[in-house]
């Protein structure tokens, strides 16, 4: 602990430590890191717990945590610091900016502003298995975007999507040329003094000595768990590292409405178009000290007890944090800790600004306590009911070896399925976990990261082969269908080049010839032009048309000698010339 200003300045915040202590033994936190700002000035900065309990290493107002979607905040500040400078407009359109950005709906993608995509309103739901621990880089990810569904109309619903917060941070990118990390960095940053904040904590766990660990809470006990790497390319949602000290500064910029030591960083009506409304987010709360919310540019806008709050909080494996605004008291309070999906930040966040305020508390703690009660019951009673729709005694119609192989989907990417010994097994975005046999072709695939438990179907094509792998990745849209990949040895060119030629079938020429380095195209006189798509060994079928196919025999030195042409309504030999 720090002599100042991390000592508590009234009694008070005195009791309010009491409460903090309390709070991380409820909830099993091991360690949280606490800054409270007001009029100008840092009143509260204290670590609680343990960064490391392997270690018994104590948080201290400098230790580093990742802050998750409590980046998102800096993302759309750097989107401001641009409308400042002239160089972007919020309603622009962004095909102004990036003439190649599409989504599925031609609406949204000629239309879609800045604005709009910082705001959660282009249509999308969640799809974050689409990102995930994904090794794709934001432009692979900003190019997979028009084959992602979207579940309601262009701006008519509040859904939160971190991909756009991507496209966001790709926008950056494009208008200035320096990456979304640099210009954060260059314009945010070092403005504000944040020397030690950064943007990968696998990278802060090799360099700095001051950092948090991530624990998980399941069945009681709480374990560490592997820190979430894969922040690159989804960066702009919530990739930042920070600790308290520094987002002290960030939460004065705000209160400041935009100046940091007499330095204009943002201009003030920048600042008040961050905090401002944008899309109501549908349903009433629950509780009557928060009766509605709204979404804003990268903050909530929510009243707390008939007080104005702006807020956002952040998880990651690992890590819950919550960043709040209280304008009207010229209160800021961030709050980071070392668990995942915990309540603890918002708990001390409320109890903060009640004591600072002078206002009877209210019990957060119990009611977080029954709605994690709820939760419970309501996840026995899933797997309760997933057993009791289990259909006994029965068998894949294949055997395992044929479920093996790559599939695709242009939005997902790639789904491989791998057999070892008698099991199956699925890898998608570098997690791998079994594929246990529910009944028929119907897999269950268990996501450890996120404690949820999938149904992977399998079907087959008219020839019965598996091609096809159905997974519900996003629940509120359609299922996720990913196809068999061709054998990448089947499309290249040294291997197509043997079955270039003119074949004679019936009374006519059937010619092959190679188009580009990569398809095989066959023409019959008086007939279109036929794509030859790959499909295993020698046999590819005609694009479109699954009940055509040609087989290529080869004869005894691997010579392709003629071509057996499958028809509707028969089989017919084409040999070679």
């Amino acid at each position: 602990m720090s002599e100042n200003p991390s000592t508590a300045t009234t009694p008070r915040l005195e009791e309010f430590t009491t409460f903090v202590h309390q709070m991380l033994k409820e909830w099993q936190v091991q360690g949280t890191a606490i800054a409270i700002v007001k009029d100008g000035q840092v009143i509260f900065q204290q670590g609680f717990g343990k960064r490391d309990t392997k270690h018994d290493l104590d948080v201290t107002p400098q230790t580093l945590f990742p802050i998750a979607s409590c980046s998102k905040a800096f993302t759309t500040a750097s989107l401001a610091i641009l409308a400042d400078e002239g160089r972007l407009d919020w309603d622009t359109p962004i095909r102004t900016y990036i003439p190649t950005f599409r989504l599925v709906d031609p609406f949204a993608s000629e239309r879609l502003t800045a604005r709009d995509l910082v705001s959660h309103r282009s249509g999308l739901p969640r799809h974050d298995l689409a990102w995930y621990n994904s090794t794709a880089s934001r432009k692979e990810l900003f190019e997979r975007l028009p084959y992602l569904e979207p579940t309601k109309d262009f701006r008519t619903l509040w859904q939160y999507q971190n991909l756009m917060y991507m496209a966001a941070g790709y926008l950056i990118e494009q208008i200035t040329g320096q990456t979304w990390e640099e210009f954060v960095r260059v314009r945010i940053f070092e403005p504000l003094g944040m020397r030690q904040s950064n943007f990968s904590i696998v990278e802060t766990s090799e360099q700095a000595g001051n950092f948090s660990h991530p624990y998980k809470e399941s069945k009681g006990e709480v374990n560490e768990m592997a820190f979430y790497g894969a922040q690159g390319a989804i960066g702009p949602a919530g990739a930042i590292v920070s600790n308290i000290e520094e987002l002290s500064n960030w939460l004065q910029l705000h209160l400041n409405k935009g100046l940091h030591n007499d330095q204009r960083i943002l201009s003030e009506s920048q600042v008040t178009q961050l905090h401002s409304p944008q899309m109501v987010i549908p349903g009433v709360d629950n509780y009557p000290e928060r009766p509605f919310a709204s979404y804003a540019l990268g903050w909530f806008v929510q009243p707390y007890r008939g007080y104005p709050m702006i807020h956002h909080g952040g998880n990651i494996d690992g890590f819950s944090s919550l960043v709040s605004l209280f304008p009207g008291q010229n209160i800021g309070i961030a709050v980071l800790t070392n668990m995942s999906g915990s309540p603890v930040p918002t708990l001390l966040t409320y109890a903060a600004f009640e004591y600072l305020v002078g206002l009877e508390r209210v019990d957060w703690h119990a009611r977080a306590q029954k709605t994690r009660e709820e939760f419970k019951a309501a996840e026995q009673q899933g797997q309760e009911q997933d057993a009791g729709e289990r259909i006994p005694d029965t068998q894949p119609s294949h055997q395992l070896e044929a479920y093996v192989g790559t599939y695709t989907h242009p939005g997902y990417g790639t789904f491989e399925v791998t057999l070892e010994g008698e099991e199956l097994y699925a890898e998608f975005n570098q997690m791998k976990a079994p594929l246990k046999h529910y009944h028929y072709d119907i897999f269950s695939l268990e996501i450890e990261r996120f404690d949820i438990n999938l149904k992977a179907s399998f079907q087959g094509n008219v020839r019965g082969d598996i091609d096809t792998l159905i997974v519900p990745l996003e629940p509120t849209a359609s299922d996720i269908v990913f196809k068999r990949s061709i054998n990448k040895q089947l499309t290249e060119k040294s291997f197509l080049e043997q079955f270039i030629g003119e074949y004679e079938v019936l009374d006519t020429i059937m010619v092959v010839v190679l188009k580009g380095e990569q398809t095989l195209q066959a023409t019959i006189l008086g007939q279109p032009d036929y794509e030859l798509l790959p499909y295993k060994e020698t046999e590819f079928h005609v694009k479109g048309l699954s009940g055509i196919r040609i087989n290529f025999v080869q004869d005894a030195e691997g010579q392709v000698i003629e071509g057996k042409l499958t028809l509707p309504y028969g089989v017919f030999n084409a040999k070679k010339k």
